[in-house]
C-alpha cells in the first residue's frame, strides 16, 4: 500500500506501516455508536456534596498535601487562539470599514474593557501613529482589528490562548491565562514543601514565548504566594498524528506527493499525561480561568474533589488489599456494593458469579486509574456530558460522551442525550498510580473504538480526518470515573474574544 518514500516519512514520525494501515481501515469501517444505559443525574451517577461533605473532603485534601502526596496541574495549552478571533478575522476580510454585526459592535463599543487594551493601544500608536480613540474617530476599525490579530501588532490571531492577556489584575497589571493557572496552582496544588508542579502542553513554535513569560512572571508570583514553581512543558508527539484520506478512503497526498498527516485532537495528549509521575494530576483547560477576586468557588471545589479522589483511592486500596489476602463471601459482597454504589459500575452477570469469578471481576474494576470529574448544571443547549454507558464486558459505568458518539438515528438515544441535566467542563482530578504505588500505563485504558471521523478541507480539497479517542472521553474510558456536581461559577471558558467582556472576566 505504501511506497518507499511513504515508509521513510512515517518512520521519521515514529509511526509504523501497520499502524497506518489500521488507520485507513478505520476510515472504511468507522466507529461504533456507544450504547447508553441512562443519563447521569444527581442520585444516578452524579454525587451532590452538602456543606458538611465539602468541608470534610477539603480537610482530607489538606491532610493529603501535608502527608506528601505528589501533585501536578496538567494544562493542555498547545492550540492556537485563532478560533477565538474567527469573527474579527471575518471582519478584516469582509470589505466593510465599520462594524455591522452585533459581535463587531460589542467588541468596538467595549474595547476599553479588554485587559489587552493598553497593549493594543501601544501597537496602534506604533503602527498607525494614533491611539485607538483617534482611529475610531477616523473610522479605522479594520486597522485596529488587524493590530490585534496580525504579527506586526499583538499577533493574537496566531498565539495560543495561554499567552493572551485575559484579566486586569491588582496595581494596574494584567494577567495572561498562563499566569492565572500559576496562581491557581499555588492555591490548591502545592505540596507539603510549598512546591507547585505545573505541566503545559505547548506547540514547538510557541515554546520560547512560554519560557519568556515564565521567566518574567514566575519570580514575583513565587514571592507573593510563598511557593516554588516547577513548570514543565511537552509537545504533542508526531507519532500521534493521523493520516488523512480522500473521500474514497485512499490516502491523501499533498502537492509534493507526500502522505498528509493531521494532529489527532486532544486525545493524543494521553501520551503526554502518561509521562507524568505525580500521584494526583489536576486537568483543566487553559481558558477556564477567572481573576483572583472571583476564584474562591474554583479553589474550594478543586480542594473538595481532590479530597473526594483521595477518599476513593484509599478505599480502593483497602479493597484490593482484602482481595490479595483472599476475601471471603461477606467481604466480596461489601466490595461489590462499593463498586456499584460509589463507582456506579454495575453488571447483571455478577449475580451468577461464584466467589472466584466475582473476586476476579472486582479486581479488574478496581485496579485502574481513577478520575473525579466536576459536572455543572446544563444551562445551555444539551450535548456531550455525563452518562452511564455500556462497556465491552456487559457492565455499565460513568462515561463522558460527546454528541458525535451517540447514534443520531436512534430516537431513544437522542432523547436520552437531550434529557441530560449536566455537562462536562473539563474539570478533572486524576490518580494515576496503582494501590502499590506503581504508575499505570494509561495507554492500556484507552477505548480505541471511540474516535471520530470528520470532514475537513485543505487547499480546496475535501478530505476525511481521523481523531483519536478524546482525552476525557475515550482515552479515559476504562478508568474508574466518579462524577461530582460543582457550581456553574467554576466554569468560565473563553471561546470568543467577546467572552472576555463577561463579568467573570472583568
Amino acid at each position: 500500500m505504501f511506497t518507499d518514500q511513504d515508509k521513510q516519512l512515517i518512520e521519521r514520525k515514529g509511526i509504523t506501516a501497520s499502524m497506518l494501515e489500521e488507520q485507513v481501515k478505520r476510515f472504511e469501517k468507522g466507529f461504533p455508536q456507544l450504547r447508553i444505559h441512562s443519563v447521569a443525574t444527581v442520585g444516578n451517577g452524579i454525587m451532590r456534596l452538602n456543606e458538611k461533605d465539602i468541608n470534610h473532603y477539603i480537610k482530607v485534601w489538606r491532610q493529603s498535601q501535608q502527608e506528601g502526596t505528589t501533585i501536578e496541574k496538567f494544562v493542555p495549552a498547545s492550540g492556537a487562539a485563532s478560533r477565538m478571533f474567527k469573527n474579527m478575522f471575518a471582519f478584516t476580510t469582509s470589505g466593510r470599514t465599520a462594524p455591522e454585526t452585533d459581535f463587531e459592535k460589542t467588541y468596538f463599543d467595549n474595547i476599553g474593557h479588554f485587559a489587552f487594551y493598553t497593549s493594543l493601544n501601544k501597537a496602534c500608536e506604533r503602527l498607525y501613529k494614533a491611539p485607538i480613540p483617534k482611529l475610531i474617530e477616523e473610522g479605522k476599525y479594520v486597522e485596529i482589528a488587524k493590530a490585534m490579530l496580525e504579527k506586526d501588532g499583538l499577533n493574537y490571531g496566531f498565539l495560543p490562548k495561554a499567552l493572551l492577556q485575559f484579566h486586569k489584575a491588582t496595581g494596574g497589571s494584567v494577567h495572561t491565562s498562563l499566569e492565572e493557572h500559576l496562581e491557581e496552582g499555588a492555591q490548591y496544588a502545592a505540596n507539603n514543601k510549598r512546591q507547585v508542579n505545573i505541566h503545559f502542553t505547548v506547540s514547538p513554535e510557541h515554546r520560547k514565548e512560554f519560557e519568556k513569560v515564565l521567566k518574567a512572571k514566575r519570580p514575583k508570583m513565587e514571592m507573593v504566594w510563598g511557593v516554588k514553581y516547577n513548570v514543565t512543558m511537552s509537545e504533542q508527539k508526531q507519532s500521534t498524528d493521523t493520516i488523512a484520506v480522500n473521500l474514497d478512503n485512499t490516502p491523501y497526498c499533498d502537492t509534493n506527493g507526500d502522505l498528509f498527516f493531521r494532529p489527532a485532537g486532544h486525545g493524543a495528549l494521553i501520551e503526554n499525561l502518561n509521562e507524568r509521575n505525580a500521584d494526583v494530576v489536576f486537568v483543566k483547560n487553559i481558558d477556564n480561568v477567572v481573576p483572583l477576586r472571583l476564584r474562591n468557588a474554583t479553589v474550594r471545589y478543586k480542594k473538595a474533589i481532590g479530597g473526594y479522589l483521595i477518599d476513593v483511592q484509599r478505599t480502593i486500596t483497602k479493597h484490593l488489599t482484602t482481595l490479595d489476602n483472599g476475601a471471603n463471601a461477606n467481604e466480596l459482597k461489601s466490595i461489590l456494593r462499593f463498586v456499584e454504589n460509589r463507582l456506579c459500575t454495575r453488571n447483571e452477570a455478577t449475580a451468577s458469579m461464584d466467589d472466584k469469578q466475582l473476586a476476579e471481576y472486582l479486581r479488574s474494576k478496581l485496579n485502574r486509574p481513577i478520575r473525579v470529574c466536576g459536572m455543572v448544571l446544563n444551562e445551555g443547549e444539551p450535548g456531550g456530558g455525563p452518562y452511564l454507558a455500556y462497556n465491552a464486558d456487559g457492565s455499565y459505568s460513568p462515561q463522558i460522551l460527546e454528541a458525535a458518539q451517540i447514534d443520531e438515528n436512534d430516537p431513544a438515544a437522542v432523547e436520552l442525550m437531550k434529557s441530560g441535566t449536566h455537562f462536562n467542563p473539563v474539570d478533572l482530578v486524576c490518580y494515576i498510580k496503582d494501590y502499590k504505588g506503581n504508575k499505570f500505563d494509561l495507554k492500556q485504558f484507552v477505548d480505541q473504538e471511540t474516535g471520530l471521523i470528520s470532514m475537513k478541507s485543505t487547499g480546496g480539497v475535501e478530505i476525511k480526518a481521523l481523531e483519536l479517542p478524546g482525552l476525557w472521553n475515550g482515552s479515559m474510558s476504562d478508568w474508574n470515573t466518579v462524577f461530582v456536581e460543582v457550581p456553574i461559577e467554576t466554569f468560565n471558558p473563553v471561546k470568543t474574544v467577546n467572552d472576555l467582556l463577561r463579568p467573570q472576566h472583568q
